[in-house]
Parts: C-alpha cells; structure tokens; sequence
C-alpha cells in the first residue's frame, strides 16, 4: 500500500473526518481530499509531515505502512493490523488463546504445503 491508502486507513482507524485532519495539518478540507483521490500525487515533505504529526503518526508510517524498527521505536503496524489488534484487546484470555492457536494453525499449515 501506498501513501493514499495508508492515509485514507489511518484516518478511518482513528474515527476522524478528512477535514478534521485538514484542519490539525493546516490545510483546506479540499487540499487534503486530492490526496486521498484515486490518482492523487504524494504531498511535498513538508506537507507529509504536517499531515503525519495531525494523526500522530510518522511520514515514514504514511509512506511505508510501517515504522523503521532501527531507531528504538517498537514496531507499529497498519491500521488493519491494529484493528483486529483492538478487537482482541477485549476478548476474555480463553477467546486470545483460540485466536492465537487459529492464526499458529493456519501458519502452520502453509510451512507444510
């Protein structure tokens, strides 16, 4: 996934609205749409980094999807990713573990085949 994608996520995983997040990063609500069309460029830098300081999160995590695991931060993952994260968080220890024993099973699986 590309910047677009990776913004269009992360403004979905925090609940907000496009011009909100305009309105953190300093930019019009139409500004920040284009960036979330279809064949839409990525912003200058500078932009970038007013848009990923508005979400609280890094340019290199807008860009990459992921954190650069090289400068001590632990690793964050997509918005997807922490979803479903979220989503365990309120599951009973008994409900984690059959996840868990799922995902261990379907991985397994693939090893094998």
């Amino acid at each position: 996934m590309g910047f677009k994608e990776n913004l269009k996520d992360e403004i979905t995983y925090q609940g907000l609205m496009v011009k909100e997040v305009a309105g953190k990063a300093g930019l019009s609500p139409g500004t920040m749409s284009n960036y979330l069309k279809e064949n839409s460029s990525i912003p200058s830098v500078d932009i970038a980094v007013r848009i990923a300081k508005a979400l609280n999160v890094s340019v290199e995590y807008l860009v990459l999807g992921k954190e650069d695991k090289k400068e001590g931060c632990p690793m964050a993952y997509n918005a997807e990713i922490r979803k479903y994260a979220d989503k365990m968080m309120g599951m009973t220890e008994r409900e984690r573990y059959l996840v868990e024993s799922l995902i261990d099973a379907i991985t397994s699986s693939r090893t094998r085949n």
